[in-house]
């Protein structure tokens, strides 16, 4: 009689299962990591020295004639991934139009109430009062635990310049220092590009270049500054990148998009210059402008740069800022875009998100639903 030999399957040693996870979607290694305590430290470890977390980009789209009805996408640069979020905590039961603040903040704002989220997923949401000004396209960024609101003013309020600071924490509404009088013909965030670093919040008037900067810890405004590169420079969009305040311009007709870093300190009397770290490449500029010149959106996101053009978003380009300052250059197509969502309304949001948040997600029942590009 034949003996059966047990058999037992050969264990597949860490370092395997590092580089084997370092190929798997972030938010297929959720499930991975619950399997054994061997596979939760292959996980860790692969998301810390093999191929780390980086931070999504996500776009919610909105009906224009039901505000209410919206979806969201996620791209992982790190797997090259796009998700389609199902969760009913992803957004609010909206009323009027959502927008984003300097690519981290949502939020959407009515004469009833201040809707926002910074959390990574948008799966929770914080509920205001809405500010004493009614507005329907103001700045808006989230310094710390305060909230800006500025400008964008209706008609008939008295001051279009107006400023209001929420505090998360105390729950209240702070009038400000109003913005500066030169602003008054430019007060909507269609015209302002808005970046925080620190504890400021930087306002630049994206034709000029002309910045103001408004400092919560006083709530007063200083500057100007211009922050044009140069004269050939046609527009002007500022962000961060690892807490250091950026630029992306067009330069002259299309001839090139540049990105720039803002050296020295602005206030301060050190003086502060603009120093170029990378140019769109040439091929990637063509497919960028498309049939025509225009404006451009620019996304800061963690060190990821993405722009793509306002009237044609299908195709985005996408910049990796290393530690180092190089710029590593490629680009995504925006799967979010189909005939529906061109006469809507497509807002575009970030966040690191990491296997606590997609653990958080998971609990709360969303499902992601991986999208062929």
């Amino acid at each position: 009689m034949a003996v059966e030999e047990k058999r037992e399957e050969a264990p597949i040693h860490g370092d395997i299962l590092e580089a084997i996870f370092s190929h798997v979607p972030l938010v297929d290694l959720v499930p991975a990591s619950h399997v054994s305590r061997a596979w939760k430290r292959a996980v860790s470890t692969s998301l810390r020295h093999v191929n780390p977390a980086k931070p999504w980009l996500t776009v919610h789209t909105q009906s224009a004639r039901a505000p209410h009805v919206t979806n969201v996408f996620a791209y992982d640069p790190r797997s090259r991934a796009w998700f389609e979020i199902h969760a009913r905590c992803a957004s609010p039961a909206l009323t009027t139009a959502l927008r984003s603040a300097h690519s981290t903040l949502l939020y959407a704002i009515s004469p009833r109430e201040f809707t926002f989220s910074a959390d990574p997923l948008r799966l929770t949401w914080h509920h205001a009062r809405p500010p004493r000004v009614w507005r329907t396209d103001p700045v808006v960024g989230m310094v710390g635990a305060v909230v800006v609101v500025a400008g964008g003013a209706c008609e008939f309020e008295d001051d279009p310049l107006a400023v209001e600071a929420y505090n998360t924490e105390s729950r209240a509404w702070v009038r400000c220092e109003s913005m500066p009088e030169i602003l008054k013909g430019s007060t909507a965030s269609t015209w302002l590009s808005v970046a925080v670093a620190g504890d400021k919040m930087h306002v630049t008037e994206k034709n000029s270049g002309v910045t103001y900067t408004f400092e919560t810890n006083t709530m007063t405004w200083r500057g100007p500054y211009d922050l044009r590169p140069d004269q050939s420079v046609m527009q002007c969009v500022t962000g961060t990148i690892r807490g250091r305040l950026m630029v992306a311009g067009v330069v002259g007709e299309w001839e090139s998009v540049k990105l720039w870093e803002v050296k020295g300190e602005l206030g301060l009397g050190l003086g502060y210059w603009c120093e170029e770290i990378g140019a769109v490449p040439k091929e990637m500029v063509v497919k960028l402008m498309g049939e025509g010149v225009g404006s451009i959106e620019v996304n800061w996101i963690g060190d990821f740069v993405y722009i793509q053009k306002r009237t044609e978003p299908e195709e985005m380009v996408v910049c990796e800022v290393g530690s180092d300052g190089r710029c590593a250059w490629g680009s995504v197509r925006n799967v979010a875009v189909n005939d529906a969502t061109r006469i809507g309304r497509m807002v575009f949001c970030g966040s690191n998100v990491g296997l606590q948040d997609l653990n958080r997600a998971f609990m709360k029942n969303c499902r992601f639903v991986e999208k062929v590009m």
